[in-house]
């Protein structure tokens, strides 16, 4: 398949794409009214039994959002197949249509693993590890988020509504203005936004930004995500926010030359806090063989008095090894015992080719043999480590054994977990610890909220959880409940999407400007827990 030569993101992308552009073979000329676009494409390939090939869905929060969505508009989907040079043709799964986009393997190396992965994701989680910048993977992230817009141009249909997805495609918003000015396009960041302080580290930080102003709404999991973006809006641009718009200046005023409208235009940043399916969580939880397989759990751990429970990819962003660090004081203080209380955890495989990854998983690993070696005895492990994967139906029996969950994160956009294990109890039993700095403790308020940073403060929680009284037990979890069951993936959806829909009414309208000293202050949107301005 022939490469597309590097870009640059200040010029327009061309209407039309074709198999040389990376996007597999020929749609077959069909146009969408809806398109979503993300790194990823919903399945992974799986082979069966006999040897062929098939698709199957894949985990992760991005899918568990999107896929009710897509299923009830009728639209495509857009994205990588996570395979190297693989160019494969449009296709159709579980009733969605996927169209792929082809990575080329030093792309994978450079775009994926290198400018995403090592560059954005540690700057966006508050640098908790130190991101690497090199001018080779912005190239790569730039050509590679201009074969996204080129094949999403070609195939939306007129006045189409596009909803890109994630910090791998911040680009794409401004490419599609530009090349399909008729499009409504909304963006919708998964991830933490940083302080300015952080973000301003980014040698690239205007062109990012820049590229997300090409969207009629931009969504952010946080208030103060969403406070974060207008700031560095008006740091780098000199651009007027209030009330979660941003007024960009007509073309050719000198200020703002991309607004894509003669007459400028407004773009609305704001919070949007994601979900989860929570019905089929329940229904899953109600099932007798999932509650027989929880039974199971537990009889296999021994029975013991306290099960806890740490579901996570392995990443330095979720606190693992600050969980670990308090329940191994916790047994060396004698405050629990190994004989009848266990900590699970689940350590998905995750970006393993990425040095800093490969590093965190030594770490944890050893950190785990040192505990069980320290505490365990011939009947009980401190802690059963399990690094791979398990199905939804394995993970709901786990939510259901388990007496307290602990979610430690560092830093995290959401923490769709946390939702999870909530929606799972619906024998409103079972005690959540919650890392205040994780944006479900925004909504989760009647969870234990914790600094994972504080081991003794996250030492009282386990304990307070630990000896909690059912009646306790049971008015904090049917708060969450309330929460979780009323605020599903697909209220965030029709929120999003509404919100979008007002935008594209008001596309044309004249923007109002507001005095230079008004901004944030107007909006509440403030930077706590998020860091200094800098």
């Amino acid at each position: 398949m022939k490469r597309s030569t590097p870009i640059d993101t200040e010029h327009p992308i061309e209407h039309e794409t074709s198999p040389s552009d990376g996007a597999g073979d020929d749609s077959g000329g069909e146009h969408y009214s809806f398109v979503v676009i993300s790194n990823r494409l919903p399945v992974d390939r799986a082979t069966k039994p006999d040897g062929t090939q098939d698709w199957k869905p894949s985990p992760g929060g991005l899918v568990t959002a999107l896929e009710p969505v897509m299923r009830s508009n009728d639209g495509a989907w857009i994205g990588w197949t996570g395979l190297a040079d693989d160019p494969t043709a449009p296709f159709d799964a579980d009733g969605l249509r996927l169209i792929p986009v082809e990575l080329h393997a030093d792309e994978v190396e450079q775009y994926y693993e290198g400018f995403s992965n090592d560059t954005l994701w540690p700057l966006y989680h508050d640098v908790i590890a130190q991101p690497s910048y090199h001018r080779p993977w912005w190239d790569s992230y730039k050509e590679v988020n201009r074969r996204f817009a080129a094949v999403a141009a070609d195939i939306a249909a007129p006045g189409a509504t596009v909803w890109v997805q994630d910090y791998q495609l911040q680009l794409v918003p401004k490419l599609l203005r530009e090349a399909r000015p008729d499009l409504t396009i909304g963006f919708f960041n998964h991830i933490p936004f940083p302080a300015y302080g952080i973000y301003s580290q980014l040698p690239w930080r205007a062109q990012i930004v820049e590229g997300l102003l090409g969207a009629d709404l931009i969504g952010f999991q946080r208030r103060a995500d969403a406070g974060n973006f207008a700031r560095a809006v008006r740091r780098l641009f000199h651009l007027q926010t209030k009330d979660g718009r941003i007024a960009l200046p007509a073309a050719g005023s000198g200020v703002w030359p991309n607004s894509g409208s003669e007459r400028g235009r407004t773009v609305r940043a704001r919070h949007f806090p994601i979900s989860i399916d929570s019905a089929s969580y329940v229904a899953l939880a109600k099932r007798a063989d999932v509650q027989a397989r929880a039974a199971q759990i537990r009889r296999d751990l021994g029975n013991p008095s306290t099960i806890m429970l740490g579901v996570d990819r392995l990443d330095y962003t979720k606190g693992i090894g600050h969980r670990i660090a308090a329940y191994a004081e916790l047994l060396a203080e004698q405050k629990l015992d190994v004989d009848d209380t266990v900590l699970v955890q689940i350590a998905s495989p995750s970006r393993e080719r990425v040095e800093s990854y490969r590093s965190l998983r030594d770490e944890i690993e050893l950190t785990v043999g040192r505990v069980n070696g320290d505490f365990g005895t011939i009947k009980h492990s401190a802690i059963n480590y399990l690094h791979h994967g398990y199905p939804r139906e394995e993970m709901v029996a786990l939510f259901l054994a388990a007496d307290i969950m602990l979610v430690t994160a560092l830093r995290d956009g959401m923490n769709l977990v946390a939702k999870e294990y909530v929606a799972a109890r619906h024998d409103d039993d079972g005690v959540l610890v919650l890392s205040e700095f994780a944006g479900a403790a925004d909504e989760l308020r009647q969870a234990l909220l914790v600094n994972p940073h504080d081991i003794e403060g996250l030492k009282r929680a386990i304990l307070n959880a630990v000896h909690m009284p059912r009646s306790e037990r049971r008015q904090r979890m049917r708060a969450l409940r309330r929460r979780v069951l009323e605020h599903d993936v697909e209220r965030w959806s029709t929120e999003f999407l509404s919100a979008l829909r007002r935008a594209r009414e008001e596309r044309h309208l004249t923007v109002t400007s507001v005095p230079e000293d008004q901004g944030l202050e107007d909006q509440g949107l403030t930077d706590q827990m998020s860091g200094s301005e800098g």
